[in-house]
C-alpha cells in the first residue's frame, strides 16, 4: 500500500499544531496547487494488505479511505481475537507553499448485525507524528440492530487545529471497531463492519484550508 499519489489541490489531516487567528486567514476555496501524498504505511487487523486505498474528489474538499475486510465478531463461534479490528493510516501530505489544512468533518459508514444485549463501538482517532496531542472521538450501537450505520466526527471552525505552516509532518488516522457481546445469547454471533451495501467501506474526510502567514 506504500506509494504516491500526485493529486489536483488537496488532500488533508486533521488535528496539530493550532494557529492563532491573526496568523491565518480562511480561504472558500482549496489551493490549485498540484500536491503528492505518500502514503506511508497502512496497518492494522482491519485492513489486511490490498484492502485498502485512498482517492481525492474532484473538487479537493474531502479524500476518501475504502477497505473491503473490516470486520469486528463477538459471540458463537467468532475468533475469540476478532472482537476489535483496527487501521492506521499513515499519510505524508505534502501541501501547496503558503497554505495548511484541517479535517473539518470525518464521515463513516458501515453496517450491523448486533444481538440484543450486544453493542458495537466505532472509534477514531488523530495526531501528528511528533504531537503528543491525540484527538479521538467515539460512536457506539446498541443490540438489537440489524442495519447500515452511519457516524459523523466534526470540528467547529473556531476549534479546527491546524497542520504547522512550513513543517513536514506525518499524519495519522487510526480507526478501531469494537465488539461487546455483553448479555447477549453466548451461541450468537454479534457483527459490525466499516462497509457500505455494495461490500466496500467508504470512510470520507472533509477538508478546511488557510494561508499561511507570509515571512
Amino acid at each position: 500500500m506504500a506509494g504516491a499519489l500526485l493529486l489536483g489541490g488537496a488532500v488533508a489531516a486533521l488535528f496539530g499544531t493550532t494557529l492563532p487567528a491573526h496568523d491565518a486567514t480562511a480561504i472558500l476555496q482549496p489551493p490549485p496547487d498540484k500536491i503528492v501524498i505518500e502514503v506511508a504505511t497502512v496497518n492494522g487487523s482491519g485492513c489486511p494488505l490490498g484492502t485498502a486505498a485512498i482517492a481525492v474528489s474532484e473538487d479537493n474538499t474531502a479524500f476518501t479511505v475504502t477497505y473491503s475486510d473490516y470486520i469486528a465478531k463477538a459471540g458463537g463461534n467468532a475468533d475469540p481475537t476478532a472482537f476489535r479490528r483496527n487501521c492506521q493510516l499513515n499519510l505524508v501530505v505534502h501541501v501547496p507553499q503558503g497554505f495548511t489544512y484541517a479535517i473539518a468533518s470525518a464521515d463513516y459508514r458501515g453496517y450491523a448485525s448486533l444481538q440484543a444485549g450486544a453493542k458495537g463501538t466505532e472509534k477514531a482517532s488523530y495526531y501528528f507524528q511528533g504531537s503528543p496531542n491525540t484527538a479521538s472521538i467515539s460512536h457506539e450501537f446498541k443490540g438489537a440492530y440489524n442495519d447500515n450505520w452511519q457516524a459523523t466526527d466534526t470540528t467547529d471552525w473556531a476549534q479546527l487545529v491546524w497542520a504547522p505552516c512550513g513543517v513536514q509532518r506525518n499524519f495519522n488516522i487510526n480507526t478501531e471497531l469494537r465488539l461487546d457481546a455483553g448479555t447477549s445469547d453466548p451461541t450468537k454471533t454479534s457483527f459490525m463492519t466499516m462497509d457500505s451495501t455494495d461490500g466496500d467501506i467508504s470512510t470520507i474526510y472533509h477538508l478546511a484550508w488557510k494561508e499561511c502567514p507570509r515571512a
